[in-house]
This record gives C-alpha cells, sequence and structure tokens, in this order.
C-alpha cells in the first residue's frame, strides 16, 4: 500500500450502510432500527425474493422509482436470499422487539384511566426497564421509551454499521432508499462503525497530505481491495478555497438547504449536502469550496435531505459544534437526533430549543418553530434557524408550512425584519406511510394517508410568512432540484409540477413587491455589505 503523502481525490463518495441498506435517522436510533429492519427491509427482501420480475418490470417506470422495489437485477435473488436469510438470523432479537412494540401497544389499549402501576409486569419482558407507561392529560395510555439506555442495549448495533467507498463521475446515482447493497457492488465495502476515526483521517486527507497506507490499516482494507482503495489517492494538490475576508456576510447556496454563511469570524453551514468534484458542465460549489474548519452546523429536522450522514461524516472532523433541535424524549416517531449524532463520534453537539438562542462570534443563533411537514405526529425535533451575523439577519425556514399563520404574527417582534427568507415549498409531499409507516402497527387507511402529507408551504402559506417577517430578500431552496440529490429524492419537475406553479406564484408576489426573489438551482452567492 502507497506509504508516501498522498491526497484523497475530490470524486470519492461514501455510502453509510446498516445491515447494507443506506442509512438515514431511523436507522440510527436503537429505538426505531429494529422497525424499518422488520417491517421494511425484510418485507422487500421476502417480496422481491418471491416475485422478482414484478420489481424489475415496475421499475421500467420512472414514476415509481421512489416506491418499494428492490432495484437489482433477478440474477442477484441469490444475494438478497442470502441477506434475508442472514438478517433473520442474526438479528432476532430485532424481531423480536418490534413483536413486543406491537404487544405493549395492546397492552396499553386495555389501560382505561386506573393506575398504571399493575401492568408494568405484564410488559413483554425484552422492553421491561426500558419504558415507562404514561397517560396523557386525556388519560390516553402510551409508554415513553428511555432511549438513551437503549444505546446501551443489544438494540444498538455498530457490528451492522459499515461503509462502502467509492469514486464518482456523474451526478446519477439509483435511488437508495429501498435497495441494499450487495456484495460485488463495490470493492470497498468496510465493516467500521459510523464513529472510527479512520473516516475523519481518510476525508482529512481531502486538505491535508497523508499516508494512504496507514488509513487503510487504520480501516482494515483487505489485501484483495488494496488496488481499489489505492485509487481514491493522488499527489495532485486540491484547489484551495479562498478564506472569505470581507467586512460583511457572504451567503453562498451549496444546493438544497444546505447554505454556507460567513464573516472574517465565523462560518455557518446549514443541513449539509454537497456535490462531490468531477467535470461537468454544471457549475457548483463542492466540497473544496468549504472552508478548512467550519464553526457551526445546523440541522433543521431528520428527514434524509436534511440529516444526511453521507455528508456529515465526511466532515466531522472539520465541525467545531453541530446545533440539532431538541426531541420530545422517548417518542418513536421523534427520536433525538443529539444521540443519534454522538454516538456516531460528533464531539460536540448542541441542542436548541424554540426560542433559544446560542451566541456565536458577531451573531447568535435562535430556534425557530415551524409547523407541518411532519404528517401531524407529534415532534419537537425541528427547528428554523434565525442567523444574525455582521448586523444582518437571515431565516433558514427549512420545510416550514404556514399551516398556523398567526405563529408567524407572534413571531414578527422576536423575529424583526429579515434581510433574507430562505424558505422551502415542496408543497405536496409524499403520504406519511412512506417516511413513518414502519413505526406504526397497524397500516393507515389510504384517505388518512394521503391526506396527513409531508408537504411545506404553498403560495398563500409563503405568503403568510412573507407578510409578517417582511424580508428584504426571498430565496426558495430546499426543493430536492439539484442531479445530485436525485438518489435520495427522485424529485424532477417540470414547469406543470404544482411545486414550480406555487413556489413561481410565491416569487412573483415578492417581485410585485419589490423583494428580490429567486429559486436558486445548482449554485449562488450574495455579499450583504
Amino acid at each position: 500500500m502507497l506509504d508516501r503523502p498522498m491526497y484523497l481525490k475530490p470524486d470519492v463518495a461514501l455510502e453509510p450502510l446498516y445491515n447494507q441498506w443506506y442509512v438515514w435517522w431511523f436507522l440510527l436510533s436503537p429505538a426505531t432500527a429494529p422497525l424499518f429492519v422488520t417491517r421494511l427491509h425484510l418485507k422487500l427482501m421476502q417480496s422481491f425474493v418471491a416475485n422478482p420480475d414484478v420489481h424489475v418490470a415496475a421499475l421500467q417506470n420512472p414514476a415509481l422509482m421512489g416506491g418499494p422495489f428492490i432495484n437489482h437485477p433477478v440474477a442477484r435473488v441469490p444475494q438478497v436470499k442470502a441477506l434475508l436469510e442472514r438478517t433473520t438470523r442474526e438479528q432476532a432479537h430485532m424481531l423480536a422487539y418490534a413483536a413486543a412494540l406491537t404487544e405493549l401497544e395492546h397492552l396499553l389499549a386495555s389501560a382505561k384511566g386506573d393506575s398504571l402501576e399493575p401492568l408494568y409486569p405484564k410488559v413483554p419482558d425484552l422492553l421491561r426497564g426500558y419504558v415507562e407507561l404514561t397517560y396523557d392529560l386525556s388519560h390516553r395510555a402510551s409508554a415513553r421509551i428511555i432511549e438513551p439506555l437503549l444505546y446501551r442495549s443489544p438494540y444498538y448495533r455498530e457490528a451492522s454499521q459499515s461503509i462502502a467507498l467509492m469514486r464518482v463521475s456523474a451526478d446519477a446515482r439509483k435511488y437508495i432508499f429501498s435497495t441494499p447493497r450487495l456484495e460485488g457492488d463495490t470493492p470497498l465495502w468496510l465493516q467500521v462503525p459510523f464513529r472510527h476515526e479512520g473516516i475523519d483521517a481518510l476525508f482529512r486527507m481531502r486538505t491535508t497530505p497523508g499516508s494512504p497506507g496507514q488509513v487503510a490499516e487504520m480501516l482494515g482494507v483487505p489485501q484483495d481491495a488494496a488496488p481499489a482503495f489505492a485509487d481514491l489517492f493522488t499527489e495532485t494538490p486540491p484547489r484551495k478555497p479562498e478564506p472569505y475576508t470581507g467586512s460583511g456576510v457572504r451567503v453562498r447556496y451549496f444546493g438544497h438547504a444546505c447554505v454556507l454563511l460567513e464573516t472574517r469570524e465565523v462560518s455557518v453551514l446549514t443541513d449539509p449536502v454537497i456535490s462531490y468534484e468531477f467535470p461537468t458542465e454544471l457549475s457548483r460549489f463542492t466540497h473544496a469550496d468549504l472552508p478548512e474548519k467550519i464553526d457551526y452546523v445546523l440541522i433543521t429536522h431528520g428527514h434524509a435531505d436534511h440529516l444526511m450522514m453521507e455528508t456529515l461524516l465526511q466532515l466531522r472532523h472539520r465541525i467545531g459544534t453541530i446545533v440539532v433541535p431538541r426531541n420530545n424524549g422517548g417518542s418513536l416517531a421523534d427520536p433525538s437526533l443529539r444521540l443519534m449524532l454522538e454516538h456516531t463520534g460528533f464531539r460536540n453537539v448542541v441542542e436548541i430549543d424554540d426560542l433559544q438562542e446560542i451566541r456565536i462570534p458577531g451573531g447568535s443563533l435562535t430556534g425557530i418553530p415551524f409547523m407541518g411537514e411532519h404528517s401531524d405526529l407529534t415532534i419537537q425535533a425541528k427547528t428554523a434557524h434565525l442567523v444574525r451575523l455582521g448586523g444582518r439577519a437571515m431565516l433558514m425556514a427549512a420545510d416550514s408550512n404556514a399551516i398556523e399563520p398567526r405563529l408567524y404574527e407572534h413571531l414578527k417582534s422576536l423575529v424583526g425584519p429579515l434581510d433574507i427568507l430562505f424558505l422551502g415549498m415542496e408543497c405536496e409531499g409524499g403520504p406519511m406511510s412512506w417516511m413513518y409507516g414502519p413505526l406504526l402497527s397497524q397500516p393507515l387507511p389510504r384517505k388518512m394517508d394521503q391526506s396527513r402529507r409531508l408537504n411545506g408551504s404553498n403560495a398563500a402559506r409563503a405568503t403568510e410568512i412573507l407578510n409578517h417577517l417582511q424580508p428584504r430578500e426571498s430565496y426558495v431552496y430546499a426543493m430536492g432540484q439539484e442531479p445530485w440529490l436525485r438518489h435520495v429524492m427522485v424529485l424532477q419537475y417540470d414547469e406543470t409540477a404544482p411545486q414550480i406553479i406555487e413556489s413561481n406564484r410565491f416569487l412573483d408576489i415578492c417581485r410585485s413587491r419589490g423583494i428580490p426573489a429567486e429559486r436558486p438551482f445548482l449554485k449562488l452567492e450574495r455579499i450583504l455589505e
């Protein structure tokens, strides 16, 4: 293996995997991972093994690309079957956990308002000590899961974590949430937990030369994969970003909900989802355009296009503090983002609550409540970020849905006139079951499922935010339009799409009031002097 100083090539990608499935927030928490293994992954693999032709035929239709279909050819049925059998065998305790939660749900349905103490001995044995039985003030019984304790239980399986490394030469990648990675997909599939220091050592070499041989030893790269690992490195130094030294605030849009805010004193990066660097006619900012030290990373919520572990693991060694919304504690639908990140190797994770302010050099960060986009579930771990820097105020409103405009009326005096509003307007969204289905012991009726969608503001609701917060500039972002998001979002709009129609209508309203407004695509830079 090479032992002279070299750099990691700028087109190297990392895929974090759990049981060979691409990771998102529900596979990181031990409270929810067993449910997705049992109620999603096993069912998909069973379906594919039984009827592979159905999956292959369905994916000939691009409209079904985000659906419950495994994207492998029929010839790979034996490998999927082997993964199915291994998962069933090695993770029997996960299946038992899911069954126990269903049993507990039935037990709590029998509670009619009397003391819950007699029910504790009847709690399924493997859940005892991990749950507290509670009533709400309307005397409806539920269970509070003691999530930190589960991270120290057999249900948190670092042995199920691994990473795949590869070089990418184009934006096009297959949709990743419905299809497991199989042996042979990449020679660089490494059985290391996400917290492994070798990941930091590897991606530190993007900007600082290091020894590929030492990193290979840290990561346990097998000998037969040594040539593929060596191909990840080059002696050519990467291009270096020019540090921002201006007197104002530099705003750079990296795509989707990822925005870099910089002054001479501090850098703030929101919801990191960043393109790799390779020859392309589509101009964009990449990892090479980030500052060497990212002082603050802000996460608005846990959805996979905002909490993207593929990007975060690569940036972990560069991040000073990562700020996440506080969850409501103990709810399956609302696992702790702080616990997830701490247990995957992030060292300084800070929770922010509604209207809580964190002082930073030259300004502050304030958590701003937002409603919607979570299918009416009791989820607290979502926040917009009000960033004050250099005397300027910028609201990163993510997928805020102004279903109750009075919220922004109340916030007006606290937030004050904004310099910039960034607002997502994915106004249609998927049905509740698309994201939260595996958490449910019983399927939702179709009518109910379709009515409870993962949607953001339409033009009318975005205008309510505009009316109350009075931004000087407005940008519609987080629309999933960038081609390097397709493996996560499979969204491709045309001019007839509701999301485009509604966001265009909102942009026209802004401009009619003399407010500069834009829906950025690929990249954008603004200097606020």
